[in-house]
């Protein structure tokens, strides 16, 4: 199944949103043109708006993750590195922004510039020319600097309603060729002939949203899979330059011990994976008018993916990525 282009404007000239998945990157996310039954007050919009910039680099030795989450009233960043060669987690911290300042500027579609700057941490994602990207990052913990790109596949834009907010959209991007170095405390890692993806999300979100998520790439083959707020409507298989969607994804973990192995499968029988995590970067967070869990596992996937039920089926082996449990109350 070929996805149709991605629309230039997610919502259209009479405020409809276009709902669905697309191939392609959108250039605008104008919530406040929504007619209804979309449409909601500014102050509503401004507590429910969502954003964030998510970046995973994965290289033969390290395997980084970097956000930039923006709440509406608050915002917050997070950073990890982890060594994939001696299971060490060499950098893993969070920052919290101003309440209602502008420590984090959220990029108004997946191809423009995101920043969050405090006293200590300064993050950038920058698009540049020829589908090609940049991140810088300094903090007392981490240090970044990378550059990849362009994609190989197209981006997948998925749009749809969401249960107690009103309309969400995100981009994923597929696996692209990464450079660069990573530095912490023990030691500088070269990023070169390793592989970048992003998450660019960016919605009218209920005020507690939860999920499940996995994704990992390689150039050739990669995946986004969600279970949650956003039901089915992000799952895709890239192929061999190929953008594939899936069906609704499960995840099978204890919750308990989420290090135990993860099964993951989709329902039109497309992919099936065993998730072996290696470590976790986890967050618990309980505010007065605020809450969070999250646990982010590390680790590998094997299985098999396909681009149609009927095809043979694609050997997953040892693939590095992540997968998600996270709540919010925000």
């Amino acid at each position: 199944m070929k996805l149709p282009h991605a629309p230039q404007h997610i919502v259209g000239p009479g405020g409809m949103p276009a709902l669905g998945r697309f191939a392609g990157m959108a250039e605008s996310f104008d919530w406040a043109s929504l007619a209804p039954p979309h449409l909601r007050g500014a102050l509503w919009r401004r507590l429910h708006h969502k954003k964030w910039h998510y970046l995973a680099l994965v290289s033969e030795q390290v395997l980084c993750a970097v956000a930039i989450v923006d709440v509406g009233w608050t915002s917050t960043c997070f950073a990890y590195a982890f060594d994939r060669s001696d299971g060490d987690m060499m950098a893993n911290f969070s920052q919290d922004g101003r309440l209602f300042g502008h420590s984090a500027k959220i990029a108004d579609h997946a191809g423009g510039s995101s920043s969050f700057t405090t006293r200590s941490t300064k993050i950038r994602i920058d698009a540049l020319e020829g589908g090609r990207y940049r991140l810088e990052l300094a903090s007392p913990w981490l240090e970044i600097d990378a550059e990849f790109g362009p994609p190989a596949a197209p981006l997948l834009l998925a749009t749809g309603p969401v249960k107690g907010g009103s309309i969400h959209a995100t981009q994923k991007s597929p696996g692209m060729p990464l450079s660069g170095e990573v530095r912490t405390w023990r030691d500088e890692y070269s990023l070169d002939g390793g592989v970048a993806s992003f998450d660019y999300s960016n919605g009218l979100l209920a005020r507690e949203t939860s999920w499940k998520w996995a994704s990992a790439h390689s150039l050739d083959l990669g995946f986004n899979l969600q279970s949650g707020y956003f039901g089915g409507h992000e799952n895709a298989l890239w192929l061999d330059g190929e953008l594939i969607p899936l069906a609704p994804a499960h995840f099978i973990y204890d919750q308990k011990d989420p290090l135990e192995p993860w099964h993951i499968f989709t329902e039109d029988d497309q992919l099936d994976l065993i998730f072996t995590p290696e470590t976790a970067r986890r967050q618990d967070r309980k505010m007065v008018v605020a809450a969070s869990r999250y646990v982010q596992p590390v680790g590998t996937f094997s299985g098999w993916v396909r681009e149609t039920p009927e095809a043979p089926r694609r050997i997953v082996s040892g693939l590095a990525g992540v997968t998600e449990d996270h709540y919010s109350r925000w």
